[in-house]
């Protein structure tokens, strides 16, 4: 078979799914998304708060809806008003993946929507409104988004066990990726025990990539021991994301899921994200070209998907290493490197960054509110 000459659909050829990090009306209602799905095989989409941050508060696109409710409920809060704009663009944008989904396992054509970033601690509140969102959509190729924290295991397990498509976000530790493989099964077998189907349910563990190095390499640069650090310069995310990876394959290949599969369950697959080259010295589409392999997504905002579509190399890179990584990760220890503190904190850092943006959507929400009242 012929090798596309466009990267992003040769991935397709590889199983990975392309999916774009980045949602705004405009997407929508100019047919670029369509366009994308058309010539680039773009299936599915990843939405956050600091997108919709930038898409509604950046924009006039949002404001005759704004206009619209405030003339219908002047009284209408900020976060009820947000709601109304985020569900308005996941609707439409799954109507136009909905083919996407229909030909696909029924894994692709998704788009996501994430609950409250105040809610990352609070079990029960994010299975109301990941219950509330799921109804208010109406959509079978939608999928809740859920941080990966203790509580929000929790919720996913539920939410499963209901059988509600979940992309589980944050995540940076293989424990934690851990958790949530196994909270995945264990809610599909509650299911089947309750003799419910499994077969429409969907789901990914989004496994955040650069903002690792990021870290890691700050702190080899600065060690002592210059020889063995600097050989690990660049190399632990990628690591990290293998060493979840080949969790992913023991774990979806294994007698436990068998049974499952038996009744049409999907593993749930691994998406990568963050995968935007943070560190000028690498390779814009570094992450992007190593972390390339069968049944995976890759999230790319439009950025970085340009500078893929443009350059980027599809080879399966991703299953080169697999049984080296974890010991590749140990060897942080000799240089007293905690990579567990480490992501640790850039999941805390995750969720306060998306409960700033969050707050900043609603003050914008309320400034654009009293200019168009």
């Amino acid at each position: 078979m012929q090798t596309p000459s466009n990267p992003l659909v040769a991935a397709k050829a590889l199983d990975q799914s392309i999916w774009l990090d980045f949602i705004q009306r405009s997407l929508m209602e100019s047919g670029e998304l369509q366009r994308l799905i058309d010539n680039d095989h773009i299936c599915g989409i990843t939405s956050n708060p600091a997108i919709f941050e930038n898409a509604i508060a950046n924009s006039s696109e949002y404001d005759q809806q704004i206009r619209t409710l405030l003339g219908d409920q002047p009284a209408i809060p900020p976060l009820e008003i947000f709601k109304h704009l985020a569900i308005s663009d996941i609707k439409a944008a799954a109507d136009i993946l909905k083919p996407v989904f229909d030909n696909s396992r029924g894994d692709d054509g998704m788009v996501s929507l994430e609950v409250s970033p105040t809610l990352a601690h609070d079990s029960d509140g994010t299975i109301r409104e990941a219950l509330e969102l799921h109804k208010a959509v109406d959509r079978p190729n939608l999928m809740i988004k859920v941080p990966g924290t203790e509580a929000g295991v929790h919720a996913f397990e539920e939410l499963t066990a209901s059988g509600i498509s979940v992309n589980v976000t944050l995540l940076f530790s293989l424990d934690r990726y851990r958790d949530i493989a196994n909270a995945y099964i264990t809610g599909l077998e509650r299911r089947l025990a309750d003799k419910a189907p499994v077969s429409a349910i969907a789901s990914v563990a989004s496994f955040f990539v650069s903002r690792v190095d990021s870290r890691v390499d700050a702190r080899l640069e600065q060690h002592s021991d210059t020889s063995a650090a600097t050989a690990l310069l660049g190399k632990i995310a990628i690591a990290n994301a293998k060493a979840s990876y080949l969790h992913y394959q023991n774990t979806f290949a294994g007698s436990r899921f068998a049974a499952l599969k038996s009744h049409g369950a999907m593993p749930q697959r691994l998406l990568w994200a963050s995968t935007g080259t943070k560190n000028p010295e690498y390779r814009d589409v570094y992450y992007v070209e190593e972390l390339m392999g069968p049944e995976t997504v890759n999230t790319l905002p439009p950025k970085t998907m340009d500078s893929f579509r443009d350059h980027g190399i599809v080879e399966p890179r991703l299953l080169n290493g697999l049984s080296g990584s974890e010991a590749l990760l140990n060897s942080l220890h000799p240089l007293n490197i905690d990579l567990a503190a480490i992501t640790k904190d850039l999941e805390a850092e995750g969720i306060a960054g998306f409960a700033e943006a969050f707050e900043r959507l609603l003050s914008a929400i309320t400034e654009k509110s009293r200019h168009l009242a």
